[in-house]
């Protein structure tokens, strides 16, 4: 990752594109320095003016004569060139490019954009942008930006892809107070990008949550990095839009078919420990909540309420999500019943009625916070003629101080009698909100957070035992040299059984006596399928035969298949007919892969055989540091499993092996970049041991 700390904390700074015409980038630029309180030397370059903004002003970056850090620069794309080039040979460290009119705008702009990125890599340089906002860090203080509103300091780190959503969020936060330790707008991501930002705020004194704003991710292995390292350090929270560009799928892919477009940001945000935020609403609601509330250390809730109708409002969402109502202490429930009154519920949610003061919140709440089976609380409040908003929220402020570990989330539900209660609550790092449902969101996220940070930081997963690699090499080699990306299902078997995937035997035959001769080698009963590439459905056009068990019926099989496919499909390539082991029948699964352009290889497990794509039974992990551990997680994801364990009476398949073969199927794929897609299906499981019956594999 790039060290940015001399990109937030430059001693000089220069701006090139400076003006004194009010309205211009140059202009605002100059303006946001001065007026943010930056500690050091700003230099305002221009060779048509002598000062600006009270500053004096420099006709280049050498006129300055002294050393500048990072260079602002806000000039037309075609001039930005010249402007790199000069910074690099000043020894400047970072560049900021404001300029437009790069990849956004089509090939010519590509062709300049990675002209200045070569510059900047020939020099040393980082470069945030071009086509970006700019960058802020209210510690420093620094507003290298256009931004027209400078973010009140705070302890959230935004990160965004698109500057308009930025410049918007920076205006909201006004309205509602909310503080920022550093906004970085990443533009075109020529070079740094939010893999370097986000590990560098992780390191931050000043930033206690990560914000992220993202279409897309520049470099995959780098943000798996990242992320990972600096979820073990604070929260990371991302709002990913758009939809991957994931490549083609082949056609013959179970694998391609079942994952989504934006399946592999699903899955690497999950196997990091990213919260994925859904909307921007919920992601500033969990940037609240953590901003100012501890993880909490488990997921049961309490909920004090005045109504009865939100409080089972509260319940039902918390027990549709991740949380659960937490089974108060027979302790507590005698203390609430003996201080409350008789028609108040004692059982979670706590119900103090509408009558209810703020003392009778004050102890219900030290009650619950007290309770060893609470992880933490979301106390609700209703306007009655009675309630006393600001009292209510003092108490809430007061108790909470009592029990600083555990969350503490609000929803005053109302409007105007409410508002003021609402504000001191938020005021004191207490998130309020007008309904309990994202209330309950941001206690969700919370907690899958804490789960996510005990996640080790580095995975070091050793290769699995006895794998062949030059031979697959080889054999890849010959199949492109035939002109071929699919591979035969003989050879696919070879290739799985070079990395130790137990495959049911198969052998290639050319002719009715050599297809008589394999099946006697191979033990009957055996399968005979035809050997096309070009064939992606052979059982539909009659090309292949179960349950052979003489010498003679392989002939005349060998005979049938080969007639039936010149019928259906007269122009097929047929390389033979593969003879294979025909195997007791087991738990049918399917192991795949797909590779994601980001991410690299992505790998399926769920339920196989011939509905597959109809039950979609299936779960997704990134091959990419995945552990058995992870495996092993992945299995109970799915409706397999249940089978899997044992189901009316059946005894339970063999899971370890079942861990074993997408372990080296993982390694496999990791190992070959060039396959592009793969599937085993079906997988036989038994009692003891798992079987690969059918294996595809494309390469690219």
């Amino acid at each position: 990752m790039a060290d940015l700390h001399a990109f937030f904390h430059p001693r000089t700074v220069a701006i090139v594109g400076a003006s004194n015409k009010k309205g211009k980038i140059g202009n605002v630029l100059v303006r946001n320095m001065i007026d943010c309180g930056y500690p050091g030397r700003i230099y305002p370059i221009n060779p048509k003016a002598e000062e600006v903004e009270g500053l004096r002003c420099y006709p280049s970056l050498s006129a300055v004569g002294g050393k500048v850090d990072l260079v602002v620069i806000a000039v037309p794309a075609a001039r930005v060139i010249n402007v790199a080039r000069e910074c690099g040979q000043a020894g400047v460290k970072n560049l900021v490019v404001i300029s437009a009119g790069f990849k956004e705008v089509g090939r010519e702009g590509l062709l300049l954009e990675r002209e200045l990125t070569g510059i900047c890599r020939k020099y040393g340089m980082g470069l945030l942008g071009p086509n970006c906002v700019g960058m802020i860090d209210t510690h420093v203080p620094i507003n290298a930006s256009f931004s027209a509103v400078f973010p009140q300091r705070g302890n959230i780190a935004f990160i965004s892809q698109s500057g308009a959503m930025l410049v918007a969020i920076l205006d909201w936060s006004q309205t509602i107070g909310l503080g920022f330790s550093r906004i970085v707008s990443l533009g075109n991501k020529a070079d740094l990008n939010e893999a370097d930002f986000i590990a560098d705020a992780a390191d931050d004194p000043h930033t206690r949550v990560i914000l992220c704003y993202i279409e897309d991710v520049a470099r995959g292995q780098q943000f798996l990095q990242a992320a990972r390292a600096a979820v073990r350090k604070k929260p990371v929270i991302i709002l990913k839009s758009g939809a991957s560009q994931a490549g083609a799928r082949a056609a013959s892919s179970h694998t391609g078919a079942l994952a989504g477009s934006d399946l592999a940001y699903e899955t690497a945000f999950r196997q990091c420990g990213i919260i994925r935020a859904r909307s921007m609403a919920e992601l500033f609601d969990l940037a609240v909540a953590f901003a100012h509330q501890p993880a909490p250390g488990g997921n049961r809730i309490a909920v004090i309420t005045n109504a009865g109708g939100p409080g089972i409002v509260t319940t039902d969402n918390i027990e549709m999500s991740d949380l659960a109502i937490a089974r108060l202490t027979k302790e507590t429930a005698r203390e609430l019943r003996s201080n409350l009154p008789p028609e108040a519920a004692i059982y979670n949610p706590v119900d103090v009625l509408g009558d209810a003061g703020a003392d009778r919140y004050r102890f219900a709440l030290e009650k619950v916070l007290g309770d060893q089976n609470v992880d933490g609380a979301v106390v609700l409040v209703c306007p009655t003629a009675v309630t006393e908003p600001e009292q209510t929220a003092r108490a809430i402020i007061e108790t909470h101080r009592s029990h600083p570990e555990k969350p503490v989330l609000a929803a005053y539900m109302g409007g105007k009698i409410l508002a003021e209660g609402a504000r001191l609550l938020a005021e004191a790092g207490i998130p309020c909100f007008t309904f309990p449902e994202p209330a309950v969101k941001a206690l969700s996220g919370m907690v899958r957070y804490a789960r996510a940070r005990e996640l080790p930081a580095k995975v070091e997963e050793p290769a699995p035992e006895g794998i062949q690699r030059e031979p697959v090499r080889e054999l890849f080699q010959k199949v492109r040299q035939e002109g071929r990306l699919t591979l035969l299902g003989s050879e696919a078997s070879q290739v799985a059984a070079y990395y130790g995937i137990k495959t049911a035997p198969i052998i290639l035959a050319t002719s009715p006596d050599e297809a008589a001769a394999r099946a006697q080698e191979i033990g009957f009963p055996v399968v005979m399928k035809v050997a096309s590439p070009q064939i992606l459905h052979k059982s539909d056009i009659g090309g292949v035969k179960v349950g052979i068990k003489t010498p003679r019926e392989a002939q005349r099989a060998f005979i049938d298949i080969t007639e039936n496919v010149q019928r259906f499909l007269p122009r097929a390539v047929i390389h033979g007919i593969e003879v294979q082991k025909m195997m007791p029948q087991g738990t049918e699964l399917i192991i795949g892969m797909t590779r994601d352009v980001q991410f690299g290889p992505l790998i399926a497990f769920g339920l196989g055989g011939i509905y597959v794509n109809l039950l979609k039974d299936v779960s997704f992990r990134l091959a990419y540091s995945l552990t058995r551990e992870e495996i092993q997680k992945m299995l109970t994801e799915t409706r397999a499993y249940t089978l899997l364990r044992g189901y009316r009476g059946e005894k339970p398949r063999d899971l370890e092996a079942i861990i074993e073969m997408i372990a080296r199927t993982a390694r496999l794929v990791l190992d070959f970049p060039e396959i592009a897609e793969m599937d085993i299906n079906p997988v036989f499981a038994y009692t003891d041991g798992a079987w690969a019956l059918d294996i595809k594999i494309t390469i690219s």
